[in-house]
């Protein structure tokens, strides 16, 4: 890391410069972001951290419906792609906790210092996308199921009780680490005691080998009416979506590297209580071998993080929904046809129905309460984080936004969504116009591709040399751009449509 007197005597993003007394680092056309000495890292093997996020986000309908279908349709080896795409999700992970543990801003930030339309680019598209009440609409039609209470009914409760709980909540994020990590330790271990109870080895055996068999793809997969399904089951293999880089500010609010220096966001009734939000980031000494060690340490929290909590339990979840679903296949053959004509409801309580047929009743209606409790986990992460990203970025970057607090902003696009989400529970489709649908699927894998892209820009640029990703990084991500673009365009080319299932 250099020092100069002036600033504009080396390339922006390549600069540590002396203001007055104080160190900064220049990066982008945006403020400068002052040296400050990294915190310690806790032990890098750990129970819980902010990637209980993603995996709140990530185990939905990708996990519990969109790749059973799959092997259903095509046989356990189709789920080479899955591997594919849960593991380069779980290498962008790593590199989205790279720029924000770095510098304490979320990659909304990084991408503005880089250009700022790309910012409201990703502004723009997670209201397109994440303002419809889709997850939540499944899980209340699961509970009706069980229960009797109209879906409409228990949608509109649910979305009335998680603006309450995080309003009133004191730090947002401490509550939600600890309800989601009950929910998602509640979904993983009853999925898999299911699964044990329906399942067989070969259930078992087949469904992880199939992970390994690169290249399958029968003649129907490249249908025109199965490979863009296959393209969005493999953006869903896992959080989708803008929701990788929402966990730039779950680390943030976690405390992660130099995080710990940026204030946690409140909730409205403890606004009074929130320290004033810097306008940047900051940077440490990246000549400092001391600091170097810190950031190596930091480096290890965040690869178990990923590795472990992220793709282990993602992984677990999707080999216990598939098991689930072969067992019901065995169970009720017609489960297979529903699933092929695309019936998803009818098709989860065909399921429902085949768990109860082994001889214990209560197993349909256990299924149907994890479908329910899916919906709550996806339904709590995304309100969050929707509401989380959009007052970041409201907050630094429209006018005027900074006479109010963060807390207050943050409310005000969670009572919005909520406030839209009932709108169209009552007097419009659940989830949304389906012609509008079609266009949100092709955001949501369109701005999966443009993350990666973001990703290289921002590592690459924005950040000391020291601490920017290695070549081989670089490349996966790259590889990961391409990958989502290039699949996504030729489903519009080749096809001409983008559906997500």
């Amino acid at each position: 890391m250099t020092t100069s007197k002036n600033p504009d005597s080396t390339p922006t993003g390549e600069t540590t410069t002396t203001a007055g007394s104080e160190r900064v680092w220049h990066a982008g056309g945006l403020e400068p972001m002052p040296i400050r000495k990294l915190p310690e890292a806790p032990p890098a093997v750990h129970i819980l951290g902010p990637t209980v996020f993603l995996v709140a986000l990530g185990v939905g309908m990708g996990e519990s419906y969109m790749w059973p279908r799959l092997v259903l349709l095509f046989g356990p080896e189709i789920r080479w792609l899955f591997l594919i795409g849960v593991t380069l999700q779980a290498i962008v992970l790593l590199e989205m906790a790279r720029y924000a543990m770095a510098t304490g801003e979320s990659i909304f930030t990084g991408a503005a210092r880089v250009w700022k339309p790309i910012m409201w680019f990703f502004f723009t598209i997670a209201i397109l996308i994440y303002i419809w009440p889709g997850h939540l609409s499944a899980g209340a039609s699961a509970f009706e199921q069980v229960t009797g209470v109209p879906w409409q009914v228990s949608a509109i409760i649910g979305m009335l009780l998680v603006g309450t709980v995080f309003t009133l909540a004191k730090v947002i994020y401490n509550l939600l680490e600890s309800v989601l990590s009950i929910l998602i330790g509640t979904l993983v271990l009853g999925t898999a005691v299911i699964a044990s109870i329906v399942g067989t080895w070969d259930d078992l055996a087949s469904t992880v080998t199939g992970m390994f068999a690169f290249g399958y793809l029968p003649e129907e997969a490249l249908s025109p009416a199965w490979f863009p399904v296959i393209v969005g089951s493999i953006a869903f293999a896992g959080p989708s979506g803008m929701q990788q880089m929402w966990y730039t500010l779950h680390l943030r609010d976690k405390g992660a590297g130099m995080g710990a220096h940026i204030p946690q966001l409140r909730g409205l009734r403890d606004a009074g209580s929130e320290e004033v939000m810097p306008s940047r980031g900051f940077m440490f000494d990246t000549d400092d071998p001391a600091e170097m060690e810190k950031w190596r340490g930091w480096r290890r929290w965040v690869t178990f993080d990923a590795l472990l909590l992220f793709w282990g339990i993602t992984m677990l979840v999707t080999i216990s929904f598939t098991v689930m679903a072969r067992a019901a296949a065995r169970n009720n053959p017609n489960v297979v046809d529903l699933l092929r004509e695309g019936d998803r409801e009818a098709a989860l309580y065909g399921m429902a129905d085949s768990f109860a047929s082994v001889g214990v009743q209560a197993l349909g209606s256990v299924f149907l309460c994890f479908i329910a409790l899916i919906g709550l986990n996806a339904t709590l992460g995304l309100f969050d984080s929707f509401s989380r990203g959009q007052s970041d970025m409201a907050y630094h970057f429209i006018p005027g936004m900074k006479r109010f607090r963060m807390a207050h902003i943050y409310a005000g696009f969670l009572w919005g969504v909520i406030a839209f989400g009932i709108a169209i529970l009552l007097w419009g489709p659940a989830d949304g116009p389906a012609a509008i649908l079609d266009v949100l699927a092709f955001l949501s894998t369109f701005a999966m591709g443009a993350y990666c892209i973001v990703l290289l820009l921002v590592n690459n640029r924005m950040l000391p040399k020291p601490i920017r990703p290695k070549l081989w990084t670089n490349l996966i991500i790259g590889f990961g751009a391409v990958f989502y673009l290039g699949m996504l365009f030729y489903s519009l080319i080749r096809f001409g449509v983008a559906d997500l299932g």
